[in-house]
């Protein structure tokens, strides 16, 4: 059964589109815990768990668990029309940016300078991007 939850948690990193990582930052979960948790050292926790359905409530817990229902779900919910608004109307609405697109913007600056490579036999190998 861990398994099969593992599979179904690295279905949701795929459909994300993000890397491992950056999914443990969204949660708020150590990046060597999810390693651990991929690798099949550890299980996922409780909080585990509840850390990823709050952050992602399109994810529902008896599809995550027992694999009960459809990830990503294929309600076709009409959406309701949305009143046309005024030019001005439009001006002063602002839209905060997101978590995820926080994430993004912020990993697109970035630039690696380490890269670590975790075998399933427990080791690794490290390698370090050239310096000029």
């Amino acid at each position: 059964m861990n398994k099969e939850i593992v599979s179904r948690i690295e279905m949701v990193i795929e459909h994300l589109e993000l890397s491992v990582s950056a999914f443990a930052d969204e949660i708020g979960v150590q990046r060597s815990s999810m390693s651990h948790l991929l690798n099949g050292r550890n299980k996922p926790s409780l909080d585990f768990i509840m850390k990823l359905v709050d952050t992602y409530p399109e994810i529902k817990l008896d599809w995550l668990l027992k694999g009960k229902g459809n990830f990503p779900e294929t309600d076709n919910i009409e959406e309701e029309p949305v009143a046309k608004k005024t030019n001005l109307e439009i001006e002063n609405f602002k839209i905060e940016p997101t978590k995820r697109e926080s994430v993004i913007a912020q990993k697109q600056s970035k630039e690696p300078y380490k890269i670590v490579m975790f075998y399933s036999d427990g080791t690794f190998d490290t390698f370090n991007t050239k310096k000029d």
